[in-house]
């Protein structure tokens, strides 16, 4: 499978934004988007204009940095969300933010979304007591995820649920008992929930192009 292999730390200055890619470190003094707030390279520090199409182009690709997906799975979510009934740039982020490996990281098993993937990719996740290994997985509401037993030992678990806290507390659409290492789906999100800084229109504007 493709995945990206260079500094994730690129990325956000790339997109101006903090994607918040490697988990703790992302709120320390070591963030290099803090560090050097404007996109790498030799021309970096240049000041450009950007065309509409430009602006929208990078929004789509910010948001498709922030949730991990391949640029050929991102159109077909749109797809998919264009289908859905309601506004389509918000069931769009319904999509992302329900993705398995989003609602470990969200739940606070995992640092950053990369390391959720990983967890969700090796089995360590169960959902309703079986073992699910996909990434993309939608969950549903009335579904209980767990950490599986032999792994809720693991250091990297238990350090991502004390660092938990510096995200801003848990969406309300989740539940989570971090003793159990276990949480549920309560509700659908809302937009409210979605706390990814995008703007999901520019995106739809893009792919109508």
């Amino acid at each position: 499978m493709a995945r990206y292999t260079e500094s994730s730390c690129r990325l956000c200055r790339r997109e101006n934004a903090k994607l918040f890619l490697k988990g703790d470190r992302c709120y320390t003094d070591k963030c290099a988007f803090e560090r050097r707030p404007y996109p790498p390279g030799q021309h970096g520090r240049g000041r450009k204009k950007f065309s509409d199409y430009a602006i929208q182009l990078r929004e789509k690709q910010k948001t498709r940095r922030i949730y991990g997906v391949l640029e050929n799975q991102f159109r077909r979510y749109f797809q998919i969300a264009d289908r859905k009934k309601g506004i389509t740039g918000e069931n769009l982020l319904f999509l992302l933010e329900k993705r398995l490996d989003n609602v470990v990281f969200l739940m606070g098993f995992a640092v950053s979304r990369n390391q959720a993937r990983q967890l969700v990719n090796h089995g360590h996740v169960r959902v309703n007591g079986r073992k699910v290994d996909v990434a993309n997985y939608q969950v549903k509401v009335g579904d209980k995820i767990q950490i599986k037993e032999k792994s809720r030992k693991n250091t990297g678990i238990q350090e991502a649920l004390e660092l938990s806290s510096k995200r801003g507390g848990l969406p309300q659409w989740l539940e989570v008992n971090p003793d159990a290492m276990e949480g549920v789906i309560k509700a659908e999100p809302t937009r409210e929930d979605v706390r990814v800084s995008v703007n999901e229109q520019l995106i739809v504007e893009l792919y109508s192009k």
